[in-house]
């Protein structure tokens, strides 16, 4: 039997789809509350199961007959009023899992992040054999996803079978206007400024693909950067822009300007208790220059990445 944990998620719900279009059972985890996305809903391979990973006590029977567990959950937010809640669930909730995999002798997939990875040298890019510096300081997402993948890392000390897999900024049509669709919806509204910063990207549906073919390989106590290719926000903001047939951002956001924005959208949250579009971390993500590589899973797995270009192409369209 195999267990998705964050069933409901983007990826989650694009990894289930993709097990039961092979005509696999998948138990796959939820909260009362969740509500499943329509690119699974009523599909009869799927094994619905209410549980919280921060509660090890509703986890234990959801493992019953599981040889396979990809732990998707996770909590995601770059402002840092949610560090609790990011370190409860994406570093206790995934000792939980962990552990449980242990006990029951099953092979995990972890789901880290590209946040849990060092930092770049300049003109180098990022690969497996990097490692965060340790900083108190960081974004509390980041620390919280270095904390979680290390304790992922001692579950394989410890006996455990395990794979991690580090994506990058996962895009889908599938997102609608969410997650990392929103900035989709910012340029289809006019976004008037760009910022001086890069990222790797990657199709959600890849990501969901290389995770099963390293679930089927014989590796373990390895981890694989999952991403397409690397792209500067300014060109990203202008192939959305071109898709939606909108004019394209054409004035850079200094640190400086970003600066005094997120500042001041802190303090407008505080009278409208509304979350603020920019962060101090967001701010500081939208200006660094982060290259990845990904000739280790290539290798590994053989897939072929759809290009960040046909990526964007493929939600303007799906988005019209």
């Amino acid at each position: 039997m195999i267990l998705v944990t964050g069933g409901t998620g983007f990826l989650g719900a694009e990894l289930i789809k993709q097990l039961t279009d092979q005509g696999l059972t998948v138990r796959a985890l939820r909260r009362e509350k969740s509500k499943i996305p329509d690119l699974i809903k009523d599909n009869a391979l799927i094994e619905w199961f209410m549980a919280d990973i921060n509660e090890p006590s509703t986890l234990e029977e959801a493992f019953s007959g599981v040889t396979q567990v990809y732990h998707c959950a996770a909590f995601v937010s770059l402002n840092s009023k949610h560090k609790k809640q990011l370190f409860h669930v994406n570093i206790d909730g995934t000792s939980n899992i962990v552990n449980l995999c242990i006990e029951n002798n099953c092979r995990l997939l972890h789901v880290s992040s590209i946040a849990a990875l060092g930092i770049a040298k300049k003109g180098k890019q990022i690969s497996e054999r990097d490692f965060w510096e340790y900083d108190s300081k960081a974004h509390a997402y980041g620390l919280s996803k270095y904390e979680g993948e290390m304790e992922v890392w001692r579950g394989i000390n410890e006996g455990l079978n395990g794979v991690i897999v580090n994506p990058s900024i996962i895009m889908g049509k599938s997102a609608g206007f969410e997650g990392s669709g929103a900035i989709f919806k910012l340029v289809k509204e006019g976004l008037p400024f760009y910022t001086n910063g890069a990222s790797g990207f990657v199709d959600v549906e890849d990501v969901a693909q290389s995770m099963i073919l390293l679930m089927a390989a014989e590796v373990t106590g390895e981890r694989f950067i999952i991403s397409s290719g690397n792209m500067h926000y300014q060109d990203l903001f202008t192939q959305i822009a071109q898709g939606f047939a909108v004019n394209a951002p054409t004035r850079e956001a200094k640190p400086w300007m970003l600066g005094l924005a997120w500042r001041a959208l802190k303090l407008v949250s505080v009278f409208t208790r509304k979350e603020p579009s920019i962060t101090k971390d967001t701010a500081t993500s939208s200006v660094t220059l982060s290259y990845y590589d990904n000739t280790k899973v290539i290798e590994q797995t053989g897939i072929h990445f759809k290009p960040v270009n046909q990526i964007i192409t493929e939600i303007t369209q799906y988005l019209k």
